[in-house]
């Protein structure tokens, strides 16, 4: 019995159950017959999000429904960045087709007011495939910034975000889809390794060094290279923070990130824009953001001040009384009062950092401005 009606439904599902069928009081059969005819059809499936399932609508009703595929938003912020984009878009698009029954796609270039020809390239792009959008800024306002912007314009499920200069290996995609697709809202891929300079490397590991102690989650390396789940990104979108840390924003949400170590490639296209004084300040920012370790800093210091000059003025009371001078001459004063103001405008430019930034909040300026966004979907509607 159980047989004819598993060819039944055999018949029945090669033409789709385009409408509801009545199958009256043997509908549990029926409805357990689908299940294994489903799981039959399946079974050569690579990945268990492309499977195909059923559903049940009432009683003795039955229809045969497609799982939503998910559009990823690949977001890449360009600043002078001509020569790199092409293969960049090429390699991430590759990689992101080995998923075309699951996923969709729509590549984002923000272009951060770049100078040289990365604007002929990108609208080149922007002109042949209808999946790739073209933000234009009216001039540089940072990385950051245009990270940002290309949250807003997103359209996707899941947000992934790559840096244009081929430092980042587009083909860490897939195995940051596996892990999304497994139930991770979060991952990141954090460098292990890198071909930088050596003081590069080195600043950046006591800069997170002193970044974990405000954020334990935070990787000793950092990272740039990581997919969010829509309900992070838009999040972090809203945000009214001009000065944030971007990092640091991920990782408050309090998701458990998985972590992808990966070796940084040197650049090989063109000169890095990420100058001494914009990582200077995005170190400001970070330590300001995200920590409170330049207030507990003043503090210290103020203590260790503090300390030494009671027991100076011991020891100056002491060779007083027994009418010797502990330490003669002006060198002694000079010193002190070099260290003792040195350390004092140091502590005046941290203050001033913070009311900087509260100024610059109450001035409500926009983060950036969108000149213009090319689409070739938009321009045949």
């Amino acid at each position: 019995m159980h047989l004819k009606f598993i060819n039944l439904l055999r018949e029945l599902s090669k033409e789709g159950f385009s409408e509801s069928v009545n199958i009256g009081p043997y509908s549990s059969y029926i409805f357990w017959g689908l299940m294994l005819i489903g799981l039959e059809k399946n079974s050569s499936a690579k990945r268990p999000y492309q499977m195909d399932k059923f559903t049940q609508t009432g009683y003795g009703k039955l229809k045969k429904t497609k799982m939503k595929q998910k559009l990823i938003s690949i977001i890449i912020p360009v600043f002078q960045n001509q020569g790199s984009l092409i293969p960049t878009y090429q390699r991430a698009v590759k990689t992101v087709l080995t998923y075309k029954n699951a996923c969709s796609y729509e590549i984002i270039f923000i272009n951060d007011g770049s100078t040289d020809g990365s604007i002929d390239e990108l609208i080149s792009m922007a002109e042949q495939d209808p999946r790739v959008k073209l933000v234009n800024f009216s001039r540089n306002f940072g990385q950051v910034s245009a990270i940002i912007a290309g949250m807003k314009v997103a359209e996707g499920d899941l947000l992934i975000n790559i840096s244009a200069d081929l430092q980042d290996p587009p083909e860490l995609i897939a195995e940051m889809l596996d892990h999304y697709f497994s139930g991770s809202p979060l991952v990141i891929c954090s460098r292990q390794s890198r071909e930088d300079s050596i003081i590069s490397g080195l600043t950046s590991k006591v800069f997170y060094k002193i970044i974990q102690h405000s954020i334990p989650e935070m990787p000793s390396s950092g990272f740039d290279y990581f997919l969010l789940d829509k309900s992070v990104y838009k999040s972090i979108a809203e945000t009214s923070e001009k000065n944030n840390f971007l990092q640091g924003d991920i990782l408050w949400f309090g998701y458990k990130p998985v972590v992808i170590p990966y070796k940084r490639i040197k650049r090989k296209t063109g000169k890095s824009q990420w100058s001494f004084l914009k990582k200077l300040k995005y170190f400001y920012d970070g330590l300001i953001s995200v920590s409170n370790f330049p207030i507990r800093a003043m503090t210290f210091t103020g203590g260790i001040f503090a300390l030494s000059s009671i027991i100076f003025s011991f020891v100056v009371v002491i060779g007083r009384l027994t009418n010797k001078s502990p330490f003669p001459g002006y060198a002694p004063l000079i010193i002190v009062l070099l260290l003792s103001t040195g350390s004092l405008m140091i502590m005046m430019g941290v203050i001033g950092e913070y009311i900087w930034r509260i100024y610059d909040e109450t001035k409500k300026k926009p983060r950036y401005i969108i000149k213009d966004i090319i689409n070739r979907n938009d321009e045949t509607k």
